[in-house]
């Protein structure tokens, strides 16, 4: 980039002025290629568009940091409609450890693992926006899932078993008053705590831990890094970019086998309806 000659005709001063503006040109230019490449090799350094929706983004787009979703979250007024998550709302989360398995690629750990904290409070809504801007995927597609998943509530209890190695701690065989039986899911987006114990307690105990964790899988997949997924039994190839993939992946832990595409069709019929924005659904 040149320097922006000053005007013919101009005086020695203005010629001067004129340079010096340029130079700071250069220099903020210089300073905005550089963060735009320190952006392309980190996932925190993109703050997100000033906007009323949240929508998906691109595998390799740079995505915003929880603080940035925070503020963006919280200038649209969300009432809450889940009374019951009220408690857990006001809980924010925790760090994990080791959460994808080995058989991922390393940038799942090394890139997106940091960024899971569970660091926001607010209405039930509000959170799931958060959760949505932080990993770039659609938030009408979030809320949608999250219906499916528990009608919104972070107090449901799922996948029921028998076997004791897979309770979590207070949470033994017929704690939960199922004789016999510990809940293995938990929470708005039902995470499973024999696959993801380095993200307990906060999956039960945060609202925003939950939707937190569940969106982190959901990046990793999308992005790529989920290689184990042509290991195992699927229907076509993995690969990255495939959003609605990625939500079967959530269900039956399998690409777009047929217990995956039972629950992509669930996923969607809940977003077309808008099933969230219904007044039987609304429970303040």
């Amino acid at each position: 980039m040149g320097a922006v000659p000053a005007e013919a005709g101009a005086s020695p001063l203005a010629a001067r002025i004129a340079a010096g503006v340029a130079l700071v040109a250069v220099l903020a230019g210089t300073v905005a290629l550089a963060r735009l490449w320190s952006g392309q090799h980190s996932a925190i350094q993109n703050p997100p568009p000033s906007q009323a929706h949240f929508a998906t983004l691109s595998p390799g787009t740079p995505l915003p940091t929880g603080a940035q979703c925070a503020a963006l979250t919280r200038r649209v007024s969300t009432p809450e409609n889940k009374g019951i998550n009220k408690p857990f709302n006001q809980v924010t989360g925790h760090p994990v450890g080791n959460l994808f398995p080995a058989a991922d690629n390393p940038s799942g750990s090394q890139e997106l693992v940091p960024r899971i904290d569970g660091q926001f409070t607010g209405t039930t809504g509000q959170i799931l926006r958060w959760a949505a801007c932080k990993w770039g995927i659609d938030e009408d597609l979030v809320a949608a899932q999250a219906a499916v998943e528990s009608w919104w509530r972070q107090t449901n209890l799922g996948d029921w078993g028998t076997d004791p190695r897979r309770c979590p701690p207070g949470h033994d065989l017929g704690v939960d008053g199922n004789k016999g039986h510990c809940p293995e899911s938990y929470g708005i987006l039902q995470n499973r705590y024999p696959l993801e114990q380095s993200t307990w307690p906060g999956i039960a105990r945060s609202t925003a831990m939950n939707a937190d964790v569940a969106y982190a899988i959901w990046r990793a997949c999308f992005e790529g890094y989920e290689r184990w997924l042509n290991d195992v039994e699927r229907v076509g190839q993995y690969a990255p970019g495939d959003a609605w993939g990625c939500i079967g992946r959530w269900f039956a832990g399998r690409w777009h086998t047929a217990a995956a595409e039972q629950y992509i069709v669930k996923v969607k019929e809940y977003l077309s309806r808008k099933v969230w924005l219904n007044a039987g659904f609304q429970e303040p």
